[in-house]
């Protein structure tokens, strides 16, 4: 039987303070190959494989595409890049956004437990809205472990929270205890993979090629699932969606992904620039008939003029009833039933 020594690893907000203590609590020897996924701008450099190489006793690196996974050592993903796994190598690709984010959670857990299988050890750390909750799935269904960090030990625990709520984990700790127990897992045969479906398989291999390669409405992704009358917020395709047991998640034809609760998060803040959008329009329309309604006063044709201040007065009103709108209006995600039960 295989062991456990692939360990892939998700963390957003507050992600890195978690990553740290975990490289810290890793044994000297240990042997496994770490993938490390942390969302972080896609126009900023990347200090992490620094940081973490000083945190213990492992090297991290940047990989490059089609470096070879070697065993005792820690990859991070490079800015704006998919990190993704096949056969003994690393693939760094820019393929579509997952969740709104390049690299992707997801995308990295997906290929490690469609190459891997019950090999694998899914890590999701802290982090905002749900980015890692479908991949540690993907983990779980083909025969993996999944760790997730205690939610009462993370900055922000929205991921810890909705992976919680949707896999079952093998192992909920701080994240200061889970390299000590990596270093036990290694050691550990795992069990056979489990089997999938033949469709099941056929959209996780999709997904693994649309996140190195894009393709996704020519391999037909729209057949994959059912169709929604959503439109996706990165290039406004129109959106399928897919299910990963109870886990509800969208695809466009051209391939960006989100979970529900991103998609909603997208939407809402669409909504909000919209409605700026709209009162900056209304204002300057307001400007505008001001502007000519003095014109024709300065003529000499207070009629006219006053039919267009008259217009700019009315079309003020309207730009505040949008003001007012924009500063009651709420970005949402999913999140909001934790916030509700905590209030409660």
């Amino acid at each position: 039987m295989a062991k456990r020594d692939i360990i892939v690893v998700g963390a957003s907000a507050g992600g890195i303070e978690a990553l740290n203590g975990l490289i810290r609590s890793l044994s000297k020897d240990f042997q496994g190959a770490i993938f490390v996924v942390v969302h972080i701008p896609g126009d900023s450099p990347s200090s992490l494989p620094a940081i973490l190489t000083r945190a213990g006793s492992l090297k991290a690196v940047h990989p490059q595409d089609g470096d070879m996974v070697k065993p005792g050592m820690i990859y991070v993903a490079p800015p704006d890049h998919h990190m993704l796994l096949e056969g003994k190598t690393v693939l760094i690709k820019k393929g579509p956004k997952e969740n709104r984010f390049r690299p992707s959670i997801d995308a990295l857990f997906r290929s490690a437990a469609y190459t891997y299988r019950e090999r694998v050890v899914g890590i999701v750390l802290s982090g905002m809205l749900n980015d890692g909750t479908s991949g540690l799935w993907s983990v779980k269904r083909l025969g993996g472990l999944g760790i997730i960090q205690s939610p009462d030990d993370a900055q922000c625990d929205s991921m810890p929270i909705n992976a919680m709520e949707y896999v079952k984990a093998d192992y909920t700790l701080p994240a200061s205890e889970i390299g000590t127990l990596l270093s036990d897992l290694i050691y550990v045969k795992a069990r056979k993979a489990r089997k999938i479906s033949n469709k099941e398989k056929a959209l996780m291999k999709m997904e693994v090629i649309i996140a190195k390669q894009d393709g996704a409405f020519e391999m037909g992704i729209m057949d994959m699932g059912q169709l929604t009358p959503f439109t996706c917020p990165e290039c406004h395709g129109v959106l399928v969606q897919l299910m990963d047991s109870n886990i509800v998640r969208f695809r466009c034809h051209t391939g960006h992904a989100f979970t529900a609760s991103a998609l909603l998060s997208e939407v809402t803040a669409s909504v909000e620039e919209k409605m700026w959008q709209a009162m900056r329009g209304l204002e300057e329309t307001t400007m505008l008939l001001k502007k000519i309604g003095k014109h024709f006063k300065d003529q000499g044709h207070p009629g006219l003029a006053k039919v267009f201040i008259t217009k700019s007065k009315m079309t003020a009103d309207k730009a505040q009833i949008i003001h007012d709108s924009v500063f009651t209006h709420e970005l949402l995600s999913e999140d909001i039933r934790h916030k509700e039960k905590k209030s409660n």
